[in-house]
Formats: C-alpha cells, structure tokens, sequence
C-alpha cells in the first residue's frame, strides 16, 4: 500500500467480481428514480432527515444537483459517491463521506440497495471494493460504518464481513426527527493490510 496520504486522481470506477462502481451522472436519473420510488418505504425510515423536514426532492433537477454537490466532494478530496451497477443495471448507492485528513486520516461508507437485490452479496462486495479503494487509493488510516441496531439488512453487510463492532454510539444520528442510537464498527489500515487478501479472495474474485 502507498505512503502517500492522497492520490491527485484516484480512480472513478472501481469493478469488483459482480458489480461496478461509478459516479452518478444526469443520463442515471430515470434509473435512480425508478428503484427509489419503488423502494421508499425500504429506504426512507433508515434515512437521516431533520424533525419536521419534508423527504427530500427526487425530481431530476435536484438529482443533477446532487450530482454536482459529489462530483465537487471528489475535486475537493472530501467524499466519494458511486451508484452500484450489478451489469448494466443500478442496483444502490455506497458512499465515503466525512473523509478527515490531518491527524484523522478517517471517513464513513454508507450504503443501500433496491430491495429486490438484497440478500444476494452484491452489498459487502461493493463494501470491500470501497474499502480498497479507501486504503489503497486514497490512503485513508480507518474507516467507519454506523447503522441503527434495528436495521438488520445493513448490519448483515458488516457481519457478513466481519467488520468490528466498536458499541452504542447514542443519540448519534437524527433520522426522520429521532435522535437514534448507532452501532459503530470500524475497520483500520492495519486491519486491512491482515485482512484484505480474505476479504478479497471471498468476495472479489471467482
């Protein structure tokens, strides 16, 4: 792995054995919208969002906006955001955000996936890709995941992989106007340079 604490032009697609990652551009909208629309009630309810504030637009001029919103997150080195394509098809989104620089040297990955696709791995794939991705690419020291302990389809993703869970983080996050407990687990370079040949072998190659 690289000393060097950023790369001036880290990759924009990142291919693990089932899935692709890439940045969401304006032509993904239809997509994007159909499997969010489909998936509300999935997603919506995990979804961080001030007390009284309305569920945010999905219409196609607030989608290029936020698309805007990560491509400057990639110029300034302070998040990556990809849509998860399983072939052709967008199957979710998995995010590095929050990066730190400095003495932190840390970020968080979020992710989700179209109901339909869930239960089938292709979630702790794009997880490990992203993890290589951090380490190896953009040099980061640890890296975060934190899920509401009711929201069992997002910690099968980190038990799956044996991520280590780090406690309660309480009152951490506020989703839908409720200040929720998080379960924190955490994985750091060290961990991954012991780790990543298993967590490779399992999940990214045939």
């Amino acid at each position: 792995m690289t000393a060097a604490r950023a790369v001036r032009h880290p990759p924009l697609e990142l291919h693990g054995q089932r899935v692709v990652l890439r940045p969401l551009t304006e032509h993904d909208f239809d997509e994007w919208h159909a499997v969010r629309t489909r998936c509300a009630e999935w997603l919506l309810r995990w979804e961080p969002r001030p007390k009284g504030a309305p569920v945010p637009s999905e219409d196609r001029p607030s989608f290029a906006a936020r698309c805007g919103i990560r491509e400057r997150e990639r110029h300034l080195g302070s998040g990556y955001g990809f849509g998860i394509f399983v072939g052709e098809r967008f199957a979710g989104e998995v995010t590095l955000s929050s990066i730190q620089r400095g003495p932190f040297q840390s970020a968080f990955i979020g992710y989700w996936i179209d109901e339909s696709l869930a239960g089938r791995g292709f979630v702790p794939e794009a997880v490990v890709v992203t993890l290589r991705f951090a380490f190896e690419a953009i040099s980061l020291h640890r890296v975060e995941i934190s899920i509401i302990p009711r929201n069992v389809p997002s910690r099968r993703v980190v038990e799956k992989l044996g991520i280590r869970e780090e406690g309660i983080a309480e009152r951490f996050l506020e989703i839908d106007g409720v200040w929720e407990d998080h379960m924190r687990y955490a994985i750091t370079s060290e961990e991954w340079v012991r780790r990543e040949a298993e967590l490779v072998a399992e999940w990214l190659e045939n």
